[in-house]
């Protein structure tokens, strides 16, 4: 498994409405075929505005398609700021 981690700035005041942005992007139907398969993780912290957005993936291939997909479309979740990328070698998902 492999992980996509896209970190966010963002206006605490506005942590509600960049969360309602990306929940429709995660509903059956939402997603491009690339993000099809992917799950998905999104962490805030309302105080300070940032998140943390996780993309699971069965395969590197996989995880890199669905980079290249997100990395076209608008930062729902607010100013992006890092993305990395991780091996998942441990997990109970």
């Amino acid at each position: 498994m492999w992980a996509r981690v896209a970190r966010f700035e963002g206006d605490p005041a506005e942590i509600d409405r960049r969360i309602e942005s990306v929940r429709p992007l995660l509903e059956p139907g939402g997603r491009p075929d690339e993000l099809a398969d992917a799950k998905f993780l999104l962490l805030v912290d309302p105080q300070s505005g940032a998140a943390i957005g996780v993309a699971l993936f069965d395969s590197e291939e996989a995880m890199r398609r669905g980079d290249a997909v997100m990395n076209r479309g608008p930062g729902h979740a607010g100013s992006r700021s890092a993305v990395e990328f991780f091996e998942v070698p441990l997990h109970t998902l």
